[in-house]
């Protein structure tokens, strides 16, 4: 068996529980959460969970509130634990960790220890390293622990504003994953034409896409477009949007938002319309990152210029330790 609190998970538990179901025919993983912890026990637990959908490993969760952390908080520590464990496992042969309490664990309950990785030679990292500066250890983070630390930035405008060019461009220059604008093939067969039943599949493909690609990004995720920039549009064509899609923008979250304004050339490509109306839609673009209480950032001027200032609003977010979920916003922040 392992327990341990794997706030968050790192490629060092990935390696220990990984140890552990090569060694052993069954293998118990406890992950053991406090509601008091950093990031949310259910979360990490989903995260073991789908680390390792083996079977011959069971991921349980343990979520006694009450349980003593340390030996000194509890005259009978070990035995409380020796209880915990049988209670999901009646016998326990091996006990794998990487820490010294392996010893005192395993002769309670009446098994060996085996330890693994105990100078973390292998995989050089921690958790609480991991915690302090996520960014920085990016490369211990498991795929489905990376969208929780990701730094999200929304391309957010009018259309011919350069806001797809910019997404790639600063992808490839931050050596990171860049979301495409899902409206455009969800509407190439129809020439471009949008509907009103349109606008909660373009939403939904739009966080459905950006939270997959999320897992691929390398710290930074630029977002070419979002919901709130969905219900601007519905609002401007429509003249209302669905409560759903409201609802879904409210939980999507970003770091910065660049809003590109209309000193750009027009270019038509088919789907764009109303070129005399883009400054009316940038209006209602940074009325709706207002309203929203949006960080965000004008960017302007040419390709070039534009690109300096977006990487100028990006730069400080690599800076920034992280301790919490990816994306919270900073209410009232603007350029």
């Amino acid at each position: 068996m392992i327990l341990g609190k794997f706030c968050p998970p790192t490629l060092g538990h990935q390696y220990l529980v990984d140890f552990g179901r090569h060694y052993v025919d069954r293998l118990l993983v406890m992950v053991c959460t406090l509601t008091r912890e950093p990031i949310p026990g259910d979360l990490r637990f989903g995260w073991m969970r789908e680390m390792f959908p083996q079977g011959n490993v069971e991921v349980v969760h343990v979520t006694d509130d009450d349980l003593p952390q340390e030996p000194g908080e509890h005259p009978d520590f070990w035995n409380i634990w020796r209880g915990v464990v049988r209670r999901y496992q009646a016998r326990t042969d091996f006990v794998f960790a990487c820490e010294p309490y392996g010893f005192p664990l395993a002769d309670v309950l009446g098994a060996r220890y085996v330890p693994v990785d105990r100078a973390r030679e292998m995989v050089p990292v921690s958790a609480r390293a991991v915690r302090q500066d996520p960014l920085r250890n990016w490369q211990y983070l498991p795929a489905v622990v990376r969208p929780y630390y990701v730094k999200r930035v929304c391309l957010f405008g009018p259309e011919s504003t350069g806001k797809s060019v910019l997404a790639r461009r600063l992808a490839a220059h931050y050596e990171t994953a860049f979301v495409a604008e899902h409206a455009r093939p969800l509407l190439d067969h129809k020439g471009g034409v949008c509907e009103a039943g349109d606008i909660p599949l373009i939403a939904r493909g739009q966080v459905a896409a950006e939270d997959a690609m999320a897992r691929q990004a390398n710290r930074l995720l630029f977002c070419d477009t979002d919901p709130l920039l969905t219900i601007v549009w519905s609002d401007f064509l429509f003249g209302a949007c669905p409560a759903a899609v409201h609802e879904l923008a409210a939980t999507r979250r970003y770091d910065v938002t660049l809003l590109a304004d209309v000193d750009a050339e027009w270019v038509d490509d088919g789907q764009r319309f109303l070129p005399h109306r883009r400054q009316e839609f940038f209006d209602r673009c940074r009325t709706a990152l207002d309203r929203a209480g949006r960080r965000y950032a004008v960017v302007s001027g040419s390709w070039d210029d534009r690109f300096a200032q977006a990487c100028a609003a990006v730069e400080p977010l690599l800076g920034q330790r992280h301790a919490g979920p990816a994306s919270g916003h900073l209410a009232g922040e603007a350029p």
